[in-house]
């Protein structure tokens, strides 16, 4: 190793000796060591091949030394070819063990990235939704990309540099204190030239670092927010592009500057510990060559000192910033293990049965609910504040209690934020209510298992969200085992299968993201036509139809049509006009359902619903009076 890697090596630790000086937890130690345990086999032998690859790294300077003393002492010819031949063999077996030691670490490294993004993964997928509207999604993204390959460092990079550098130092330095012990101390002197500029400019480096981040960072949020559909469209209706545009490249402008002084701040460090190794290669060569000329110290053991030199200070800078970059790569840890530690709100229980066969019905017996507050569903880190609101329980919910029995639509109305939404997300079991019981088939769904409530009830709310992929995976979501006809049935009762055969490439056209290459009508009767492959026997409908015009509203209500027949039906709706057949129409305001009975009935009663549907109707009437 020259002494060029062996600068940069310095700078990069003393980089991160800036970035965390935590204790190690001990708890940390134990759960790390539970992911190693599977790859345990793979890292003793990379250890071991470490440990070999620093023999033959000391090897190499001992043979040249005994080559240069058997030229200066006119030894045999053969003597010499057959060192040089051992040189070579040490050559092709350490590039050889570097190669079987590099596809260890890829193994090792890649084997643990998959482990834990894995975990930390299907951890995610059973938060609650809570916890999903409130994390920024990018900080949750970067938990399983940055912070997890910066976890997998501790194996593939530091554990096996540890352990490498302190064998090879061990070495090195018992044998150059064997050849000479006055010219090894006075080498080591320079040691604190060496160390020490490395400690400075890594703290100035590691400011810029974390400034070219903090830009970068804001940098990805503005491209993000602005090039999704939604945000471009905000932009071009509201904002004023020379100014996205000039904020944008201040931050790129100040990451140049930044970029550039970092690259003449490597480079002033680079040559000044060039310098300095140049120094200490003087010394040797200078102290070693006149204890040769005296005749205390044989000339190849100048050679050798020399060369052992280049080995002696990478090992000792290396480990000089061992503790802090074994932190660096435990920092990563601790924030994915900050992520599995989350507990979900919503937990399947071990004796969890299925949902009856047959028809079901819906019940919500004496049923309260409050959101739950931030700190339980949340982390600071994620939502990227300081400190997480404890603010949370307030009821939204108060003692609701109705039944639909099998085939019947209860619809709920009501003002906005009265809780017909929170209703709504207590069936799926989004969220459990803190009081009272939420029953499909006359079983509690905390009694119920996740897979039977995901094949019993589907849901269409109002944004109709659609994943950037093909028709044919949008609608695979629900039932992956679908044929092709299945498909197509499915689209033709949801009023789809003209548009989607119209498509350049039919079912296998992306719809966008988000479904935006589809207008909202279509957006929903695909999502509609999801729910009818998935052949759910309950059915919620929140907003389904909000934001449709009339000609989109009159085609997803035919798709409705087909979606609600013979299944118990949950409709939530604002449109009092697409409510009035249902079996029993509930009043919510406040948490409480203020009213009950059928359309006819409570017209009658001339109370809340009255006074709605006079209100609506009246506003929809004005126009045409006018």
């Amino acid at each position: 190793m020259d002494m060029e890697v062996t600068a940069w090596h310095s700078l990069h630790s003393a980089i991160n000796a800036q970035q965390d000086r935590r204790p190690l937890s001990r708890a940390s130690l134990r759960r790390i060591a539970a992911f190693a345990r599977p790859h345990r086999r793979g890292l003793t032998l990379f250890l071991l091949l470490s440990v070999v690859g620093a023999l033959l790294a000391v090897a190499t300077p001992l043979l040249a030394s005994r080559i240069v003393d058997t030229i200066v002492g006119h030894g045999a010819e053969g003597e010499v070819v057959r060192l040089a031949l051992l040189i070579a063999v040490i050559a092709v077996a350490e590039a050889g063990l570097g190669l079987l030691t590099r596809k260890l670490s890829a193994t090792l490294g890649e084997g643990l990235i998959l482990d834990l993004r894995r975990a930390v993964f299907d951890h995610v997928q059973r938060m609650p939704v809570a916890f999903f509207t409130r994390t920024r999604t990018g900080a949750l993204v970067s938990r399983l990309n940055n912070d997890v390959i910066g976890a997998q460092r501790a194996f593939s990079n530091t554990l096996s540099g540890v352990v490498s550098n302190i064998v090879t130092l061990l070495l090195t330095l018992g044998v150059m204190l064997t050849i000479s012990w006055q010219i090894t101390l006075l080498a080591l002197v320079l040691l604190p030239v060496f160390v020490l500029p490395a400690r400075r400019m890594g703290a100035r480096m590691a400011g810029m670092q974390r400034e070219a981040s903090a830009l970068n960072a804001s940098m990805g949020t503005q491209m993000t927010e602005r090039f999704s559909a939604p945000g471009a469209t905000l932009v071009k209706l509201f904002g004023r592009p020379s100014d996205e545009s000039a904020e944008f490249s201040a931050r790129a402008a100040r990451v140049r500057d930044i970029g550039i002084r970092t690259a003449m701040a490597q480079s002033a460090f680079i040559t000044a510990l060039t310098l300095v190794s140049a120094l200490a290669l003087a010394l040797v060569y200078g102290l070693g060559g006149y204890f040769a000329l005296r005749g205390t110290l044989e000339a190849g053991s100048v050679v050798a000192l020399a060369l052992l030199l280049t080995r002696l200070y990478a090992p000792l800078t290396a480990l000089a910033g061992a503790r802090v970059e074994v932190m660096s790569a435990m920092v990563s840890f601790e924030r994915v293990f900050e992520i599995l530690d989350l507990e979900p709100l919503i937990a399947q229980k071990p004796d969890a049965v299925r949902v009856p066969e047959g028809p079901v019905s819906v019940e919500f017996d004496r049923v309260s609910f409050g959101y739950p507050s931030p700190d339980k569903v949340s982390l600071a880190s994620l939502e990227e504040v300081a400190v997480l609101d404890a603010r949370g329980g307030t009821r939204v919910l108060h003692e609701v209690s109705f039944r639909a029995e099998p085939g019947q639509m209860i619809a709920l109305v009501g003002s906005s934020g009265a809780g017909k939404s929170t209703i709504a997300q207590l069936l799926p079991r989004l969220y459990d209510a803190d009081s009272g019981a939420v029953r499909l088939g006359g079983v509690d769904v905390r009694d119920l298992t996740a897979d039977s409530i995901r094949d019993t009830l589907g849901m269409v709310t109002q944004d109709g969200h659609l994943f950037h992929e093909s028709v044919r995976a949008n609608l695979l979501l629900a039932r992956p085992g679908a044929d092709e006809d299945e498909l197509w049935e499915a689209l033709r009762r949801s009023r789809l299968d003209t548009l989607v055969a119209a498509l350049p490439d039919g079912l296998d056209t992306v719809v966008g993201e988000r479904g935006y290459r589809l207008s909202g009508g279509e957006r929903q009767r695909l999502t509609i036509a999801r729910l009818l492959l998935a052949r759910q026997r309950v059915v919620i409908l929140d907003e389904a139809t909000a934001h449709l015009d009339s000609t989109s509203e009159a085609a997803v209500q035919e798709a409705l049509a087909e979606a609600l027949s013979g299944r118990t039906a949950v409709v939530i709706a604002h449109r009092l006009s697409t409510v009035q057949a249902a079996d029993l129409i509930l009043v919510v305001e406040e948490g409480r359902i203020v009213e009950r009975g059928t359309h006819p009935e409570l017209l009658a009663a001339d109370g809340r619903y009255a006074e709605l549907y006079r209100t609506q109707f009246a506003t929809r009437a004005a126009p045409a009076a006018g």
